[in-house]
Parts: structure tokens; sequence; C-alpha cells
């Protein structure tokens, strides 16, 4: 096999430019995935068009990114949504970044496209994914800040107002509570990297004029170029450590069968559980009826914690199609969403954000 080298071909192993490397031709590039990496994600509108018509488009993309972490267990420690793209830091414990995406993507585009009445792509081609080191030298606290600070570089805050205007990042959730905090941001491995220990009022306070004084400073143009192009964000052995993790999986099979074969796994540990909690065999599943509350118990778990398509979680309870189990899903959902109060983790980011500092 030939060696990698630590630029031109591998970053188009990784990130992908649409011709042929020296490794021989790969018709879609390959994703780095491992437990506990993290990444910084960009991905823009098809023809840089805009992904969002309304502030309810913005809304449900959050709401769906809520999802998207309850399903893969994902942690964001940034997002910025834009006119035409939308950035995000996300660590995945489980090594699961393209099925998150994959879900992610395309549950967006169907609910947007059945809301606004439209078809076909909102996003075009493949989203960016570059590889961010989170050791604490600094390499995180260098990609969130370029998210946080995405609405100055375009020129969406005036001078006189405070980051906190915008509405649509992550930044507001480092300065509530984490009582007010939604459970899928996680603040405290950027607050570190800024040398804030504690997640207190005076903690907030102190990341506020951090970050206030960070959108006064000269862009560093080497850095926002390692951002937008780069394939991955770390010292050098990190690169390295990279660099050989790529080697050992080029003889592996990419094609999403992996990712899917982990997804099951995933969703059977949740059948096993539920099948104890009930005191039920797996022959249950046949023997009792197909709107068994048991079993409508158990697909609403799969359809809330795995990104299996409803067809197969369907066919696995055997609750009958997977039309007729998404609409009995729905108006389970629904019916719980009736009951329950609003939830002060709601990804909602019209939130009127309170500072307590």
């Amino acid at each position: 096999m030939a060696r990698l080298q630590p630029y031109g071909d591998v970053f188009r192993c990784l990130m992908g430019d649409g011709k042929a490397d020296t490794l021989g031709s790969m018709p879609r590039a390959m994703r780095v995935e491992y437990p506990g990496a993290i990444y910084h994600v960009m991905d823009r509108g098809d023809r840089r068009e805009d992904i969002f018509v309304n502030d309810v488009d913005r809304q449900d993309l959050l709401k769906t990114l809520a999802e998207a972490c309850q399903k893969t267990a994902w942690q964001v420690h940034a997002y910025c949504l834009m006119r035409n793209h939308f950035h995000l830091v996300v660590e995945t414990p489980d090594a699961n970044l393209v099925e998150g995406m994959r879900w992610l993507l395309s549950a967006y585009t169907i609910r947007l496209n059945h809301r606004q009445k439209l078809f076909g792509h909102v996003f075009s081609g493949r989203y960016k994914a570059l590889i961010v080191e989170g050791s604490g030298s600094g390499y995180l606290k260098t990609a969130c800040d370029y998210v946080h600070l995405n609405p100055v570089r375009a020129h969406l805050l005036g001078t006189d107002e405070r980051l906190l205007a915008y509405p649509w990042s992550s930044f507001g959730w480092y300065l509530a509570a984490p009582e007010h905090r939604p459970g899928w941001v996680r603040v405290d491995r950027l607050l570190g990297e800024h040398g804030i220990q504690q997640d207190s009022p005076a903690g907030r306070q102190e990341f506020e004029r951090h970050m206030e004084a960070r959108r006064l400073e000269e862009a560093d143009e080497e850095e926002i170029k390692a951002l937008r192009r780069g394939w991955c964000l770390g010292s050098e052995p990190f690169r390295q450590k990279m660099l050989e993790l790529m080697e050992g999986k080029l003889g592996e099979n990419h094609s999403g069968e992996l990712h899917r074969e982990t997804a099951e796994q995933k969703a059977n540990r949740i059948i096993c559980e539920e099948l104890s909690r009930l005191g039920w065999q797996e022959s249950d599943l046949t023997a009792r009826r197909r709107s068994d509350p048991g079993k409508v118990a158990i697909a609403a778990r799969l359809r809330q914690e795995t990104t299996l398509p409803i067809k197969w979680i369907a066919a696995r309870v055997q609750i009958g199609t997977a039309k007729g189990a998404k609409a009995v899903l729905y108006h389970l959902a629904r019916g719980q969403h009736q009951r329950k109060p609003a939830r002060v983790d709601e990804p909602c980011a019209q939130l009127e954000f309170q500072s307590t500092v």
C-alpha cells in the first residue's frame, strides 16, 4: 500500500475533490471516525442557496439537531446557523458522525420540503468535516470561537451589539444557567480552554468578556484557512495519529454497511432491555397483536434513540407497515407532548437567555 502523504493525497481522501487519488479510484471520500472524535462540520445549501425560508425553519433544524443528539449521544460544543450554511462543532462518543449526519440532513430536508411545499435537495454535495484535537491544547477553542464569531465576520451584528444579540448560535447557551441549557449542548470543555474553571455566573460573565474581546482582534488568515480548507486541526503528533488511522481504514468497507450494522446492534440491545423490562421473550413480538402497547413502546424508543428507518423498526418489532407504524408513533408522541409541560431544554433560539451575571 502506498504511504499516505500529509497534505495533498490525504486532503482529497478525507474531504474529496471529485478526482481519483494516488491510492486508487475512490468514488466517495472517506470519513475518519473513532470514539470521542471532535469535528468542525459545515454544510451549504445546494448551489449556495438559502437553507432556511424563515425562523421556523431555523428552529426546526435545531429541533432536528436535538433529536440527532438523542439518537447518537452527540455532544455539541458550538453551532451557528447562517443564511445559506451552518457550522457545528460536535463530539461523537460512539464514532457515528456519518450515521448521525445522514439522519440529520435527510430528516431536515424532508421536513423543510413538506412544510414549504418544496422538493429536491436542500444541501449541496457532501458536508465538510474537519477533525479537531480536543486534548485541551487550544484547538477546540479555535474551532468554537470561529463558529461563534461567524455573525461578526458576516456583518450581521452592529458594532454596538453584543454577540448575544445573534439568536441562531450556541453562544447564548454559554451565558445561560445550566438548568436553562439543553442537555445536548456541552460547555465545560470550551470554558476550560478559555481558562474558566467553573460554570458559574462569574465564569459565564468572564467568557462573554473573552469573546467580546476576540471579536475586536484582527482575523488570523492562516487560522481561518485551516478551518475552511484543511482536514485536521491539531498538533503534529495528533495529525500523524490521524494519518495512521487513515491508513488502517483504507482496506475496510466504507459503503455504509458498517454504520448500519452498528445502529442495528444498538437497536437490538434496546429491544433486549425492553423485553426484559416487560418480562417478555423474543417470541412475544410475533405472538402479540400489532397494536400491543408494549410493542408500540419499544418502537417509540427505537424511533427516538436510533437513526434506523421506520421500515426497519416496523418489521423488527412487528407492528405492521412502515406507514401504519409512523402514524401510530406520531399520534403517541403528539399525545405525550400535549400532556407534558414545556421543557426548559427545548432547542429554541428565540428563548430570551437569562444571563444570571
